[in-house]
This record gives C-alpha cells, structure tokens and sequence, in this order.
C-alpha cells in the first residue's frame, strides 16, 4: 500500500496522538526510523507497528506493548481519534472564523459596558485558544467552542448519546421521583454556572451552547419510557400510559405498622423501644431533621449505653457502605441518619424505624419522603414504624393511609394463599466484598473476598498464604511475611466462623 510515513505521523497528530519515545501509553506514538508504532486510544494491551519501505507500507503488525513481541499480522487497522474533539481541516477554519467574529463583536459589547478588564480577560484568553486550535486542532476548554466546532445555530440542542440509540429503544427511569427532577434540573445548573463565566469575561457567549438537553428537548427524544418508584409523582402519573403497582412481596413481608406518639418525652421513649428492639435481636434506625440534632442524639445514645453510629452527608458512598455492614454485622445497633436513610437502604436486620418530629412539614417530611422512610422497616418481618409527632399533617395522613392499603392488601393475600411473612434473606458478605477496594483487591490477587469463599477455599487459601509466608522469611522479608501472617489468621478466623 502507497503511503508515506511523514503523511501518517502528521494524521496521527491530526488525530490528536502526541509523539513520546519514552512513555509508550495510551493515544500516542513513537517512531523508530522506518518504523512507526501507535498505541491507540481505545486499546489497553496492544499496539500496532507500521514498518515502511520507502513510500510504501511493507507490514502492518498488532504487537505486545509490554515485550514488543508479534501478536499477528494485520492486512488493514483502523485507529480512532484520541479525542472526542476532532474535525476536519474545512470545518475547523470555517469555526476559527466564526470564533473571531463572536470574539468582536462581544469585546464591543463589553467595552461599551466599560468591562475592561473582562474585555482584556476574554480576549487574552480566546485569542490564545483559537491560536491552539490552529496549530494543534486542540486546546483546554474546547468543549466551550462545541457549537463552532458542529457549526451549530446558537441556541440549538448539543447532540448526545441517546441520538446513537435505535429507533425502538427504551429508557428505565429508577427512582423516577428522584431521577426525574433531576434530568429537569441539569439545563437550568449548568445554565447558572457557565453565565457567571461568560459575564465576567472567561468564555464566549458560545460556551452557554456547550449544555445539558432541556428538559422538553429530553422529551422530544423519547421513545419508551419506564417509570419504576415506590412513590411516583404527578408527573409520572400524567405522562403513564399503563400502570402496573407491585404490592404483593414474594416473601410474603407486610408493609409495617405505623405508632404515632407525642413528641414530648420522644428521646426517653425512643430508648425505652431501641432497648426491647435491640434484646429481640434487631436493628433501629432513627431520622432526624438536622445534622446537629443527629450528633447530640448520637452522642446522648453512647453516653446511654447505646451502640449507635452516624451516617451523613459528609461519609463518601465507600465508608457509607461499611458503615451498614457494620450495622449488620452486629458492630453497633442504631444507626442515626437525615437524608441518607431512604431510598435503597436494604438491612434485613432493621425492625424499627423511629422518625423525630414527623410533624414538621417540609421537604424530609413530604409524602414522599415518609413512605420511602417507612419502606426501611418493611425487609423485615417485625418491622415497625414509630412517628413522633403533635399533629398529624397531611403528609402524614396520606403516608400512613398509603401505608395502611398496601398492608391490608397484602394481609389478604397472605392469608388466602397461606403464606407466612418471612423476613428477607440477604448475605453480609453482598457489602463486605462491595467495600473492598480495587487496588486491595488487585493487590491480593483475589477474585473475591475471604467472605465470600467456603470452607475448601478457605484452607486452600490458608496454605497458599502459611506457603509464601515461610518464603518470604527465609528470604529475609519480614515485612512481607508479617502481611501474610496477618491475612493467614483472618482467614482462620473466617474458617472458625469468628
């Protein structure tokens, strides 16, 4: 095949691939006379190697990036851009030159606004942009000149993944009463945030085009949609052409019972029914308004006597999980919580939720947000519900008569076909192995966790590690061989059943 070396290594620049002999990664090259290898952008353990014979391609080979040794012989191979932001030559000039009328005609706004120094920002900025974008077909932010780059009308919808989508795709909204809201919200975040940039001169009027779909562009795009949520709002209600209600659990579980006692005397109370729940055997969950209130509620329960822990805002999603292994895993008995004790917190092992001043109306004391609360203690098969409240709200009443329907019709169910509530079965190890790090795991060299393994792997394991142990003190490597001691005795406690 005719082709010069010099023409390829310019696309491959082109493409957005940087030359680096030193460094052979992903989305670069490196050439070796005659002979050019690419590591392309979408490989991990493979690169090609293009071997030249003047102006001629004399082989095509797919090698090794570690050994640089053969894989096969390749008769054609296409490499993608190494970046999502790559045009051709025509459209690039043509976007340069929009950028720079833009780039005019918003300094005159500025300067007749007397923003100088925004004026100056902007133009110092852009200007350096457009230069890059020259020279390299690439520059940092240029995501912000998106709609030049298509060509775009302004104001025009960006494209996005779901435009690759087939015709007859469908879209399966989770938690639809939250994940709604949310796609609503994306326009008007992103809109907020990139309008204090293009104000104070930091980016082109552009920039606000490179967005987040509207919520009715989002729904022109549409095809099938599936709303899935325990407390649907108006919206999926309207827009529902058929509606399926799941009540009836294959365990045969009842949605709980729900008290309603007076706030006054609620923290005594709550520890009068934390202590019969934690003597059954189970586990308490308590909501509360406000992160100070769950602290110094925290902190009375441990001074009580209580094992109790917090969950907030601020515990990223690992140590959230560990935190409810620990919970089931009988470490402590109540966890205490605001938000973070609703939507698909699954604990078996939790037959009492007590929700603190259920009658103060608010967004954590919607409809919404109680019967997700409720729903916390309906995985077990004494599950119960403890509202501490003055007055019964609205959101309470409807809550609770929601509540009370569905239990009612479960019970009816139950006992026309002879099925006995049990509560759910569910294997700590299911978040054990969750918390597990990658880097530990890759580290170990385990597939999974020593929770996870029975009592044959377990010994094999034990004698793998009693093996390495041994070699690694005598050679010399008592640091090494402490670790393998350590990790031998956890999985002879795992063996013990400790």
């Amino acid at each position: 095949m005719e082709k010069d070396r010099d023409d390829m290594l310019k696309r491959l620049v082109e493409l957005q691939y940087t030359r680096n002999e030193m460094d052979f990664d992903r989305s670069t090259f490196r050439v070796r006379g005659d002979v050019v290898e690419v590591f392309p952008a979408a490989n991990s353990e493979s690169a090609i190697r293009v071997e030249f014979f003047g102006d001629e391609i004399d082989k095509i080979s797919e090698i090794d990036v570690v050994t640089g040794n053969v894989i096969g012989t390749r008769e054609h191979v296409v490499i993608f851009p190494a970046s999502h932001y790559v045009t051709s030559q025509e459209k690039m000039q043509q976007a340069l030159v929009n950028i720079e009328k833009e780039l005019e005609q918003r300094l005159a706004e500025l300067k007749r606004d007397d923003k100088l120094l925004e004026a100056q920002r902007l133009e110092q900025r852009t200007r350096y942009d457009i230069e890059m974008l020259s020279e390299m077909g690439f520059c940092t932010g240029i995501e912000n000149y998106s709609r030049q780059l298509e060509l775009r009308e302004p104001g025009s919808a960006p494209g996005t993944l779901i435009d690759f989508f087939p015709k007859d795709f469908l879209i399966i909204a989770d938690e639809s009463h939250v994940s709604v809201p949310q796609i609503r919200g994306m326009y008007e975040g992103d809109r907020s945030r990139k309008t204090t940039l293009v104000e104070y001169g930091f980016r082109l009027p552009s920039a606000l085009d490179n967005r987040p779909l509207k919520f009715y562009e989002f729904e022109r795009k549409i095809n099938q949609m599936l709303f899935v949520s325990a407390t649907p709002s108006k919206y999926e209600a309207e827009h529902s052409e058929l509606t399926v209600e799941q009540v009836i659990r294959p365990t045969g579980l009842l949605d709980p019972e729900i008290t309603v006692k007076p706030i006054e005397g609620q923290i005594d109370d709550l520890i009068s029914e934390i202590n019969k729940t934690v003597n059954a055997g189970f586990k308490v969950l308590v909501t509360t308004l406000t992160k100070r209130m769950a602290e110094r509620l925290t902190d009375y329960m441990r001074e009580m006597g209580v094992r109790v822990r917090y969950l907030h805002s601020d515990i990223d999603t690992l140590e959230r999980l560990e935190i409810i292994r620990d919970l089931r895993m009988d470490v402590f008995d109540v966890l205490v919580g605001i938000n973070l004790l609703r939507e698909g917190l699954d604990i078996p092992e939790v037959a009492l939720v007590a929700i603190l001043d259920a009658d103060k109306e608010g967004f954590l004391r919607s409809e919404t947000s109680l019967i997700q609360t409720i729903g916390r203690a309906a995985r077990n098969s004494e599950g119960r519900v403890i509202m501490y409240a003055d007055v019964i709200t609205v959101s309470m009443d409807r809550a609770i008569s929601e509540t009370n329907r569905r239990r009612e019709i479960q019970m009816n169910y139950n006992n026309e076909h002879g099925i006995i509530p049990q509560t759910i079965k569910k294997k700590v190890y299911d978040i054990i192995y969750a918390t597990k790090s990658i880097d530990e795991k890759q580290k170990n060299g385990l597939s999974k966790g020593y929770e996870s393994m029975d009592v044959k792997e377990l010994r094999k394991e034990a004698a793998k590690l009693e093996k390495d142990m041994k070699r690694a003190a005598a050679d010399l490597q008592f640091e090494r061989a402490a670790e393998l001691r350590d990790k031998l005795l956890e999985v002879k406690k795992q063996m013990n059943g400790e």
